[in-house]
């Protein structure tokens, strides 16, 4: 592929469709909504969240936005986020982007990145 993840994903509006998307499903997620739906009483916190969530898959995605948030072992510090829980983010993250009709290679990077990421935020 000779196009970015980041291209490929929508570039900066469609990073901020998905990840306005995958907050809702998050929300609505049984397993979940617990650790997100007291960000609809906190809206500030909550646009400051979903603006950290962009600027850290656009950066890591390959575009040109600058993630400044906390590294992901500090932001999940204390939140005791089970294995389980993990991945019911991940499938709420991979119904989002078939609804936004990516393609199979587009999700296979993303899990790559979302893989990664586990030891960093799991348990801590």
């Amino acid at each position: 592929m000779s196009e970015s993840l980041f291209v490929r994903l929508g570039s900066k509006k469609g990073i901020i469709k998905i990840v306005d998307d995958v907050v809702e499903a998050h929300m609505n997620n049984p397993i979940i909504s617990a650790r997100f739906t007291p960000y609809l009483e906190q809206p500030e916190n909550l646009a400051m969240v979903k603006k950290h969530t962009v600027d850290f898959f656009s950066m890591g995605s390959g575009g040109p936005q600058a993630y400044t948030g906390r590294d992901m072992e500090t932001t999940h510090k204390g939140m005791n986020i089970s294995a389980a829980e993990y991945m019911e983010t991940m499938d709420d993250i991979f119904k989002v982007l078939d609804k936004h009709e990516k393609d199979d290679q587009t999700k296979k990077d993303v899990l790559e990145i979302l893989w990664s990421l586990k030891g960093m935020i799991i348990g801590k």
